[in-house]
């Protein structure tokens, strides 16, 4: 992959990643901390924030902070006003955001499993899922470009 694709992949998802914040991730009945048919994750926030102010932040930490740095560090990358050597801490970030991907998975499969009520994913949960494995592949893209040194 060029560098002008992969910088272009990245500039798209900083308009990607605010809608998917704001997109269903779920549509849910019945469940314990959400009054809500529709379940997206600023929401998700916004309603922990009540129950749990703690917990609401690590899913901001995750699901908003940890991506859109790892991408604006990366866009700096790509146009050289940062240093590639910051590329392993961008990852490291990525990986937070995978991280969010895997607990909402789990929550999903819990509540079906309990028995607690009705839980349909929508395309919300598809979207911030493919915005976090593009951001993972432009990285990977990134690392190999730098390893042959086309990027400094």
């Amino acid at each position: 992959m060029t560098l002008k694709l992969l910088a272009l992949a990245n500039l798209a998802l900083l308009v990607l990643y605010p809608i998917s914040w704001q997109a269903p991730l779920m549509r849910a009945g019945l469940l314990p901390f959400f009054a809500l048919d529709e379940i997206s994750i600023l929401s998700g926030i916004a309603t922990l924030w009540g129950e749990d102010i703690l917990l609401a932040s690590l899913v901001a930490l995750f699901a908003i902070a940890a991506p859109i740095v790892k991408t604006l560090g990366l866009v700096l990358i790509h146009f050289g006003q940062a240093s590639s050597r910051l590329l392993t801490a961008f990852t490291v970030m990525g990986k937070f955001a995978m991280a969010d991907v895997f607990l909402i998975a789990l929550y999903i499969l819990l509540v079906k499993g309990v028995g607690l009520g009705r839980v349909e994913t929508a395309w919300g949960l598809w979207l911030f899922t493919a915005c976090t494995l593009v951001s993972l592949a432009i990285s990977l893209a990134t690392g190999a470009l730098v390893k042959r040194g086309h990027l400094g």
